[in-house]
């Protein structure tokens, strides 16, 4: 399958899947994984080191990282991560993996030790800026001046976001390229603060390290 697509969309959501590929030994695995290695250092975003190293762990090359394997759903995490910084914040489950929000806490009424350091993890919301900043990274990399300047302008002041996107919807097939590096930046901001934290990303089906 990663033979078929365009490795630049999808090198930190695939390589989770290469990960797993290695472990199985699935056949072409580590044929891809040892490509998919060196796109990551040559691209250098956010994460893309972590998730190299990673690779390189599973292939017998390289070290493997000293990050405790937690099974994180990395979108989930982004979206506390990145969040509204009036409502944002989490947690997270350090026995299981699981991302919880700090508004669930509170609808729910749960009280939680703050000073339980084994089981609880805290998600402090970073806000919009990187966010931002993807928005201006994408709009380099369009081909079209019209496109760009039309963009740029969208970007500026309040609503910005609201603005780009509503631009943007008059280009389809710039909207999923969008979605996709968007998609790809998060994740692997995701992956670095983990990594930041003392901790991999791990198969969901997998156990945290006790």
């Amino acid at each position: 399958m990663l033979s078929r697509v365009e490795p630049a969309d999808c090198l930190q959501f695939a390589g989770d899947g290469l990960v797993i590929a290695l472990g199985r030994q699935a056949p072409g695995a580590r044929e891809q994984a040892q490509d998919w290695v060196g796109r990551l250092r040559e691209r250098g975003w956010d994460g893309d080191d972590e998730l190299a190293d990673q690779i390189e762990a599973r292939l017998g090359s390289g070290a493997a990282p000293m990050l405790r394997p937690l099974p994180v759903d990395l979108e989930e995490l982004s979206s506390v991560l990145e969040g509204d910084p009036a409502n944002g914040g989490g947690r997270i489950d350090l026995r299981t993996g699981e991302v919880w929000p700090d508004f669930v806490f509170e609808n729910l009424e749960i009280d939680i030790d703050e000073k339980d350091d084994d089981h609880w993890l805290a998600v402090r919301c970073e806000g919009s800026r990187a966010g931002y900043r993807d928005m201006q990274r994408f709009v380099d990399t369009l081909p079209d001046p019209e496109q760009r300047d039309r963009l740029d302008r969208a970007l500026r002041g309040r609503g910005a976001f609201r603005r780009f996107k509503d631009v943007l919807a008059g280009w389809p097939d710039d909207v999923t390229r969008w979605h996709s590096f968007s998609d790809e930046r998060q994740r692997g901001r995701a992956r670095a603060w983990l990594a930041d934290h003392g901790y991999a990303v791990a198969p969901r089906s997998a156990r945290p390290t006790p």
